[in-house]
Order: C-alpha cells, then sequence, then structure tokens
C-alpha cells in the first residue's frame, strides 16, 4: 500500500463545496493511467479506461464533512453553520483552520464554550453547534483585517497518524480519502481491461449526494458501485461492522436496496478468493448509490467500503488489512465484471 499517498489524500482540506485540492492530488496521480480526464461543471472528476460493454461506475466522494463561519460578534466568537453532521461534543476544544482568501489563506482557532472560556465546570455535554464558537484571540476588526468573514471554511485539524500499530491509520478525512485511495488503486493496477470503466471522484456527498447524480447522469452505466465508508458497529453485541475483518458490502441502508445481483457476484468473488466479507444492514445513511441507482431509467448499484471507528471526528480510524482486502476484490470483479445485473 502506497501510505504516504493516503496520509496526503486524508490531510488535504476538502470540505463538500471545497474540493480542489483534493481533485488536484488524484488528478496528478491518475493522468497518465487512463484514457479521458475531466472535470465536470459540478467539480466532479471523471477518469474514463475505453472499452467495450458493460459500461460500469465506480464512485467515491472526495469531500469531507466540516463547518462555515456563520457569524462574528464584537469580541471575535464565531458561530458555525455545520456542512455535513458533526457530533458537536466531538469538536470541544478542536483546533481548526478558518481558510480566508489570500494573502492571508487561513487563520487558526479553537472550538470552545463560555465553561472552557471561563474555567467553569461543563454540566452536560454540548447538544447543540449553537452552544459552541471559535476563538482566535482577535475581535472583530482584527479578524475583518486578517481577511475572515461569513461564509469562510472552518477545517477541523488533525494529521494522519497510526495508532497502536501501524494497520490502524486515523485522521480527519478517512470519510472518504480511503474510497478515493482504492480507486486510484485500481487505476493503477486495472491493465489492458477491455471493459468501459468510469471512475468518478464526486462532490458534496456529505451534504446531499450531488455530484453522484449528475455525474450519473452523464455515465450512463449499466451498472455502479459507490466505495465509501460506514460506520464500525463492534463496541457493543452484537458486533457488526467490525474494524479489521473485511470489507462491508451493503444489503440495504436507510435510503436503498442494493442490487442483488452485484452483491452475488461480489460474495462468489470472495468466497472464490478467500477474501472476508461483511454483509451491512444499516437503519440509518445512505451513500452516493442512492443517487446513481435512480439516475435516468435506473442503474443497479451497490455500496463497498470499510468499517471506520468514530465516523465524522478528527479520531476516525480504519484498518488497512480492510482496504486492501476491498482493493483485491474489486479488483477481481473488473478484471472480467458482468455484463448486466437487473435483479
Amino acid at each position: 500500500m502506497d501510505v504516504k499517498l493516503l496520509h496526503k489524500l486524508i490531510d488535504a482540506y476538502g470540505i463538500s463545496g471545497d474540493e480542489e485540492e483534493v481533485r488536484e492530488i488524484i488528478k496528478k496521480e491518475i493522468e497518465s493511467f487512463v484514457d479521458e480526464l475531466y472535470v465536470d461543471k459540478m467539480g466532479n472528476l471523471i477518469a474514463h479506461k475505453k472499452g467495450a460493454k458493460p459500461r460500469v461506475m465506480l464512485a467515491a466522494h472526495m469531500d469531507e464533512v466540516g463547518l462555515m463561519v456563520k457569524s462574528i460578534d464584537e469580541t471575535g466568537k464565531m458561530r458555525m453553520s455545520m456542512i455535513g453532521f458533526i457530533e458537536p461534543a466531538s469538536l470541544v476544544g478542536q483546533k481548526v483552520h478558518i481558510k480566508t482568501k489570500p494573502p492571508s489563506k487561513s487563520i487558526d482557532g479553537v472550538i470552545t464554550t463560555r465553561e472552557l472560556q471561563e474555567a467553569r465546570e461543563m454540566e452536560e455535554l454540548p447538544k447543540n453547534i449553537s452552544e459552541l464558537y471559535i476563538d482566535t484571540g482577535l475581535n472583530m476588526e482584527q479578524l475583518k483585517k486578517a481577511g475572515v468573514e461569513i461564509g469562510d471554511y472552518v477545517i477541523p485539524e488533525e494529521k494522519a497518524f497510526f495508532l497502536g500499530s501501524e494497520e490502524f491509520i486515523s485522521g480527519k478525512a478517512i470519510d472518504d480519502r480511503v474510497g478515493c485511495y482504492i480507486l486510484i488503486d485500481l487505476i493503477k493496477r486495472l491493465k489492458n481491461i477491455k471493459h468501459d470503466l468510469y471512475f468518478v471522484f464526486t462532490v458534496q456527498e456529505e451534504i446531499g449526494l450531488y455530484g453522484a447524480k449528475t455525474s450519473a447522469f452523464f455515465v450512463e452505466p449499466d451498472w455502479a458501485i459507490a466505495v465509501d465508508v460506514t460506520s464500525a458497529k463492534d463496541a457493543d453485541k452484537p458486533r457488526t461492522n467490525i474494524v479489521g475483518e473485511g470489507p462491508c458490502l451493503t444489503i440495504k441502508d436507510s435510503e436503498m436496496i442494493a442490487n442483488k445481483c452485484i452483491n452475488d457476484w461480489l460474495k462468489e468473488i470472495a468466497k472464490k478468493k478467500s477474501i472476508p466479507l461483511q454483509l451491512e444492514v444499516a437503519d440509518v445513511g445512505t451513500t452516493d448509490a442512492m443517487n446513481i441507482s435512480i439516475s435516468r431509467s435506473g442503474v443497479p448499484s451497490t455500496v463497498i467500503g470499510v468499517a471506520v471507528r468514530n465516523l465524522h471526528t478528527t479520531a476516525s480510524f480504519a484498518s488497512q488489512k480492510d482496504i486492501k482486502h476491498c482493493i483485491e476484490l474489486l479488483f477481481e470483479l473488473l478484471k472480467k465484471p458482468p455484463k448486466i445485473c437487473m435483479v
């Protein structure tokens, strides 16, 4: 595994609607391995390996959850709006970058509460983002001179790192830079493939799956797979989506029923190649696959990815073993993909 590249992807800034830095990293990595590479009007990066039917689409989203400056009072306290969902309690004490326009480019701050600022006891954890604010030490006028304004992106800061061993990689944007890494690896591995393959790095998944909707309409695939992460459910019994025990294949989530035909192919390959595979039935959350599946007259779709603990925090972490197994499984599928999967 190219751990250096994975770290680079995780550390890159790319909140929904501001994915340019991530997109440029990916472009440089894959441009010599594909026949066509372009950016659409939404900002999706679409990579094409030309071939005959079937036309297969794999999607992974570039964006991450984050925050935006909503208001600034005279003392310099900045209130925030969420971009995607973040548990407010996980933000307390978090160092952040406020991304300003040049020449400043960014200013550091910390997310706090009135109780913490005044060294008073917190009677309960914050339940709403409105209870938190960013403190930079600057007042409103000083922030204005520094280029800070309403609408600036706020990026929680944490560099990628290993936990107890190098198997477990942690960082702020595991969701879904892991998926982006998997697609990059597949693009480099898949050579002399006769089938028509589209690898789409989507935008604005965290706020509404918007990039998937427009790119699927353009590609018009015969079938598709979203490569994403899913929340580990391995703290309590029954343990499911266990970190380190193989990729997770979605059967259903809160918004879609995954295509049985594609899932059967993946399960059969996993069995033949002795690749560990976990099956997921989820009651909350969905992915790019939902919007892909209802594009035009419908696209048979499913989701595969890896389990992640502490999802949507700067302490998210995943297993490199799961990432490797996910790549192996998709590689075997794409070498000889099913021509069509209707049901």
